[in-house]
């Protein structure tokens, strides 16, 4: 069989050509680290990246909402530490009050119970960096707790968001609420200013029986707000602990989808280096195959 010049020319350059794109793509390979650079070359492994690629995307972001959960919890169970603090402390006077002292004493503890009710009063209506109330449900536009002057003792106030719980989604369908309420803290603080009230009257009596039963039953409220605040708390470090163990679970899962994708999407440039090695040969023999043809005549066949 006879080939022509221009047709022998034609398959050289095309072999070369063949080696030299082979070259360049394994260059480029090996540059970027990938073992494919078109999903067609792995149409299997392509897909399973794909799929590893979204749920650690997803997993990142479970970890990131656990993160901004774990750190408003935290922030919730200080404040209701805080206001555990000032009911033990508005408790201890209540208790000293119960003991009917002078009355003089008596009338002195006014103060410190308005100070706490103030206080306690501030933390429900904390708000968070962004200017949302923290205690009031989904209505975190609104206050928590809602004073109206014009009302009489023991009516002033009264609960002003709601009860909803903001959910956070923090795993494959799984959900956890982000704040608590203290829809049960009105009736603590009217009960209070009622025992303010009583106190600061000038008609004090120690001995009468309406004083002591007003201390008592601010006592009873007391103690039922506790029972509530630290039920709350208890709730909020439950939450914590397991948002700690899911993350936990998360990061284990994506260190495993981590070695996955390294396994189905990186190059392994041993095997890539001998391809290269032997596409740098090919290529040399094909120039110098084709050097030695074209100098080649008839004449050097005669």
């Amino acid at each position: 069989m006879r080939i022509s010049s221009n047709q022998y020319q034609s398959v050289v350059l095309l072999a070369m050509q063949n080696s030299s794109a082979g070259m360049a793509e394994l260059l480029q390979k090996m540059s970027s680290g990938k073992s494919m650079l078109a999903p067609s070359e792995n149409p299997i492994a392509s897909v399973r990246l794909l799929r590893l690629q979204r749920e650690e995307a997803s997993l990142s972001q479970y970890r990131d909402n656990i993160g901004a959960l774990k750190s408003k919890l935290s922030q919730n169970e200080s404040l209701l530490d805080g206001i555990v603090s000032d009911l033990n402390n508005t408790r201890d006077i209540l208790v000293a009050a119960a003991n009917q002292p002078a009355p003089e004493d008596l009338k002195a503890m006014a103060a410190p119970l308005a100070s706490l009710r103030d206080s306690l009063l501030f933390a429900a209506n904390t708000k968070d960096s962004e200017g949302r109330y923290l205690f009031s449900g989904s209505a975190v536009n609104n206050a928590s707790i809602q004073v109206d002057a014009s009302q009489p003792v023991g009516n002033r106030y009264s609960f002003n968001g709601n009860t909803d719980r903001q959910q956070v989604t923090v795993g494959e369908g799984v959900t956890q609420p982000s704040n608590v309420t203290l829809e049960s803290m009105p009736a603590l603080l009217n009960q209070l200013d009622k025992a303010i009230a009583t106190l600061q009257s000038p008609a004090l009596n120690g001995n009468d029986p309406a004083v002591g039963a007003t201390v008592r039953a601010t006592m009873d409220s007391v103690d039922s707000a506790l029972s509530k605040v630290s039920g709350s708390i208890s709730e909020l470090g439950g939450a914590q602990n397991v948002l700690q163990t899911l993350d936990g679970n998360h990061n284990s899962l994506s260190l495993a989808n981590q070695q996955s994708m390294l396994e189905l999407g990186s190059l392994d440039y041993g095997t890539a280096f001998m391809n290269m090695n032997q596409l740098s040969m090919a290529l040399q023999a094909s120039q110098k195959a084709y050097g030695k043809v074209s100098q080649l005549t008839l004449f050097d066949a005669i």
